[in-house]
């Protein structure tokens, strides 16, 4: 029984700096690893949401889409609307005249062709007062 009662520690003696550094070491441990977990969660966070490959770029990248989309689409309808004016240019005669009158300025035997300025060129070739 003695041994036993040696083997406690009298709370007034200085414990031994190994003792008491994995004493500190076990109380500081938890809540520096709750900080570090957190630091981390938010660092981890932020490069989800502003990273290289995060969701502001990704927002980037749907508009770009979203966008070139949009070009297809116009594109493919003014490809359609050309296609079909050239099929007319292959087969119609009335097509063909009113383009060559149209784009060539054209005209039948015994008709006069009348050009008139566009209305921004008349505004600026008006007389001043």
């Amino acid at each position: 029984m003695d041994e036993r009662v040696q083997e406690t520690e009298d709370p007034e003696e200085p414990m031994p700096m190994g003792k008491r550094a994995a004493g500190w070491m076990q109380l500081a441990w938890r809540p520096a690893g709750s900080v570090i977990a957190v630091g981390l969660a938010l660092l981890i966070g932020w490069h989800v949401v502003n990273g290289k490959h995060g969701l502001s770029v990704w927002r980037q990248m749907q508009e770009q889409d979203r966008a070139l989309q949009k070009q297809i689409q116009d594109l493919s309808e003014e490809n359609g609307a050309m296609r079909k004016q050239i099929e007319l240019l292959k087969s119609d005669p009335e097509a063909i005249e009113a383009t060559a009158r149209k784009e060539l300025h054209y005209a039948r035997q015994g008709e006069v062709i009348v050009s008139l300025p566009d209305s921004g060129e008349r505004q600026q070739t008006s007389p001043a007062k």
